[in-house]
C-alpha cells in the first residue's frame, strides 16, 4: 500500500483537498475510490492512542456525555465509546453511501468492488463522508442540536480541532452556556483560545489522560 505522505508515496503527486470534493468523484470517481480505500487502510492499521482510552473513559464516568467529533475514522468506537455518545459530523469513512438515494452500508474490504454499484438504484456508491463543500448531515446535525437544547453542560473540551469552522466555535460556546467551564486542548492557538476559561497547550493524546483522570477522581 503506497504511503500517503512518504517521499516515495504515489498520493503525494496528489492534493487531498482537492481528491475530497464532489467535482473530483464526478470527474474520475475510480482515483477517488482508490484515495479512500487506502486511508481506509491506514485507518485499520491505526490504534486508539491514549487519547481515545481516555474520552472512553470519561464517557464511562460521567452522568451525562456527547462527543462531538470531525474525525470519519473508527478509533473512538475501538476505544470503547458507544455510538450513542459519539455524533461524527463529518460522516463514517467506513460507510460507503449512494451518490445519488439513501441507501448506505457499512463497508466490506474483501468485497468492495473498485466502484461499487447502489443495489437500490444502480448509481455510483461514494464514502460516506462530507466533502469539502458539502453540507453537514442533517441527522448528525439535529443529535447536537438536541443535546444542546437539553441546555448548558457544566464542562467542555475542545480538543484537537483547528476549530476553522464556525459552527465548531458556536457549539463549545453554546455548550459552555453561563458558567460552564471551556477546556482547551492544542499545541496551537484557535479561534476557541479566546472564549477559554482554561489552556492546555500539549497534544490531546499527552493532555487528555491527565485531564480526564483529574476529573474521575
Amino acid at each position: 500500500i503506497p504511503t500517503f505522505r512518504g517521499k516515495a508515496g504515489y498520493w503525494r503527486n496528489f492534493d487531498a483537498a482537492k481528491l475530497a470534493t464532489p467535482e473530483a468523484f464526478e470527474r474520475d470517481p475510480k482515483l477517488v475510490w482508490e484515495w479512500y480505500s487506502e486511508r481506509r487502510q491506514r485507518v485499520s492499521n491505526a490504534r486508539p492512542n491514549a487519547g481515545h482510552e481516555a474520552i472512553a473513559k470519561l464517557a464511562r464516568q460521567a452522568d451525562d456525555f456527547l462527543l462531538v467529533t470531525q474525525n470519519v475514522d473508527d478509533l473512538h468506537a475501538r476505544a470503547g465509546l458507544a455510538s450513542r455518545a459519539m455524533v461524527q459530523i463529518h460522516g463514517n469513512i467506513f460507510v460507503t453511501r449512494c451518490s445519488r438515494c439513501d441507501f448506505r452500508r457499512d463497508c466490506d474490504h474483501d468485497h468492495e468492488d473498485v466502484l461499487p454499484r447502489c443495489p437500490e438504484c444502480a448509481a455510483l456508491m461514494r464514502p460516506g463522508v462530507v466533502w469539502f463543500g458539502e453540507r453537514l448531515p442533517l441527522s448528525e446535525l439535529q443529535r447536537v442540536e438536541n443535546y444542546l437544547d437539553r441546555g448548558a453542560c457544566d464542562l467542555v473540551i475542545v480538543a484537537g480541532t483547528t476549530a476553522a469552522f464556525g459552527y465548531i466555535v458556536d457549539w463549545a460556546l453554546r455548550a459552555s452556556g453561563n458558567g460552564g467551564e471551556l477546556l482547551e486542548v492544542n499545541p496551537e492557538e484557535t479561534p476557541i483560545s479566546q472564549f477559554a476559561t482554561q489552556l492546555v497547550r500539549e497534544p490531546a493524546a499527552i493532555a487528555l489522560p491527565r485531564i480526564v483522570d483529574a476529573i474521575v477522581s
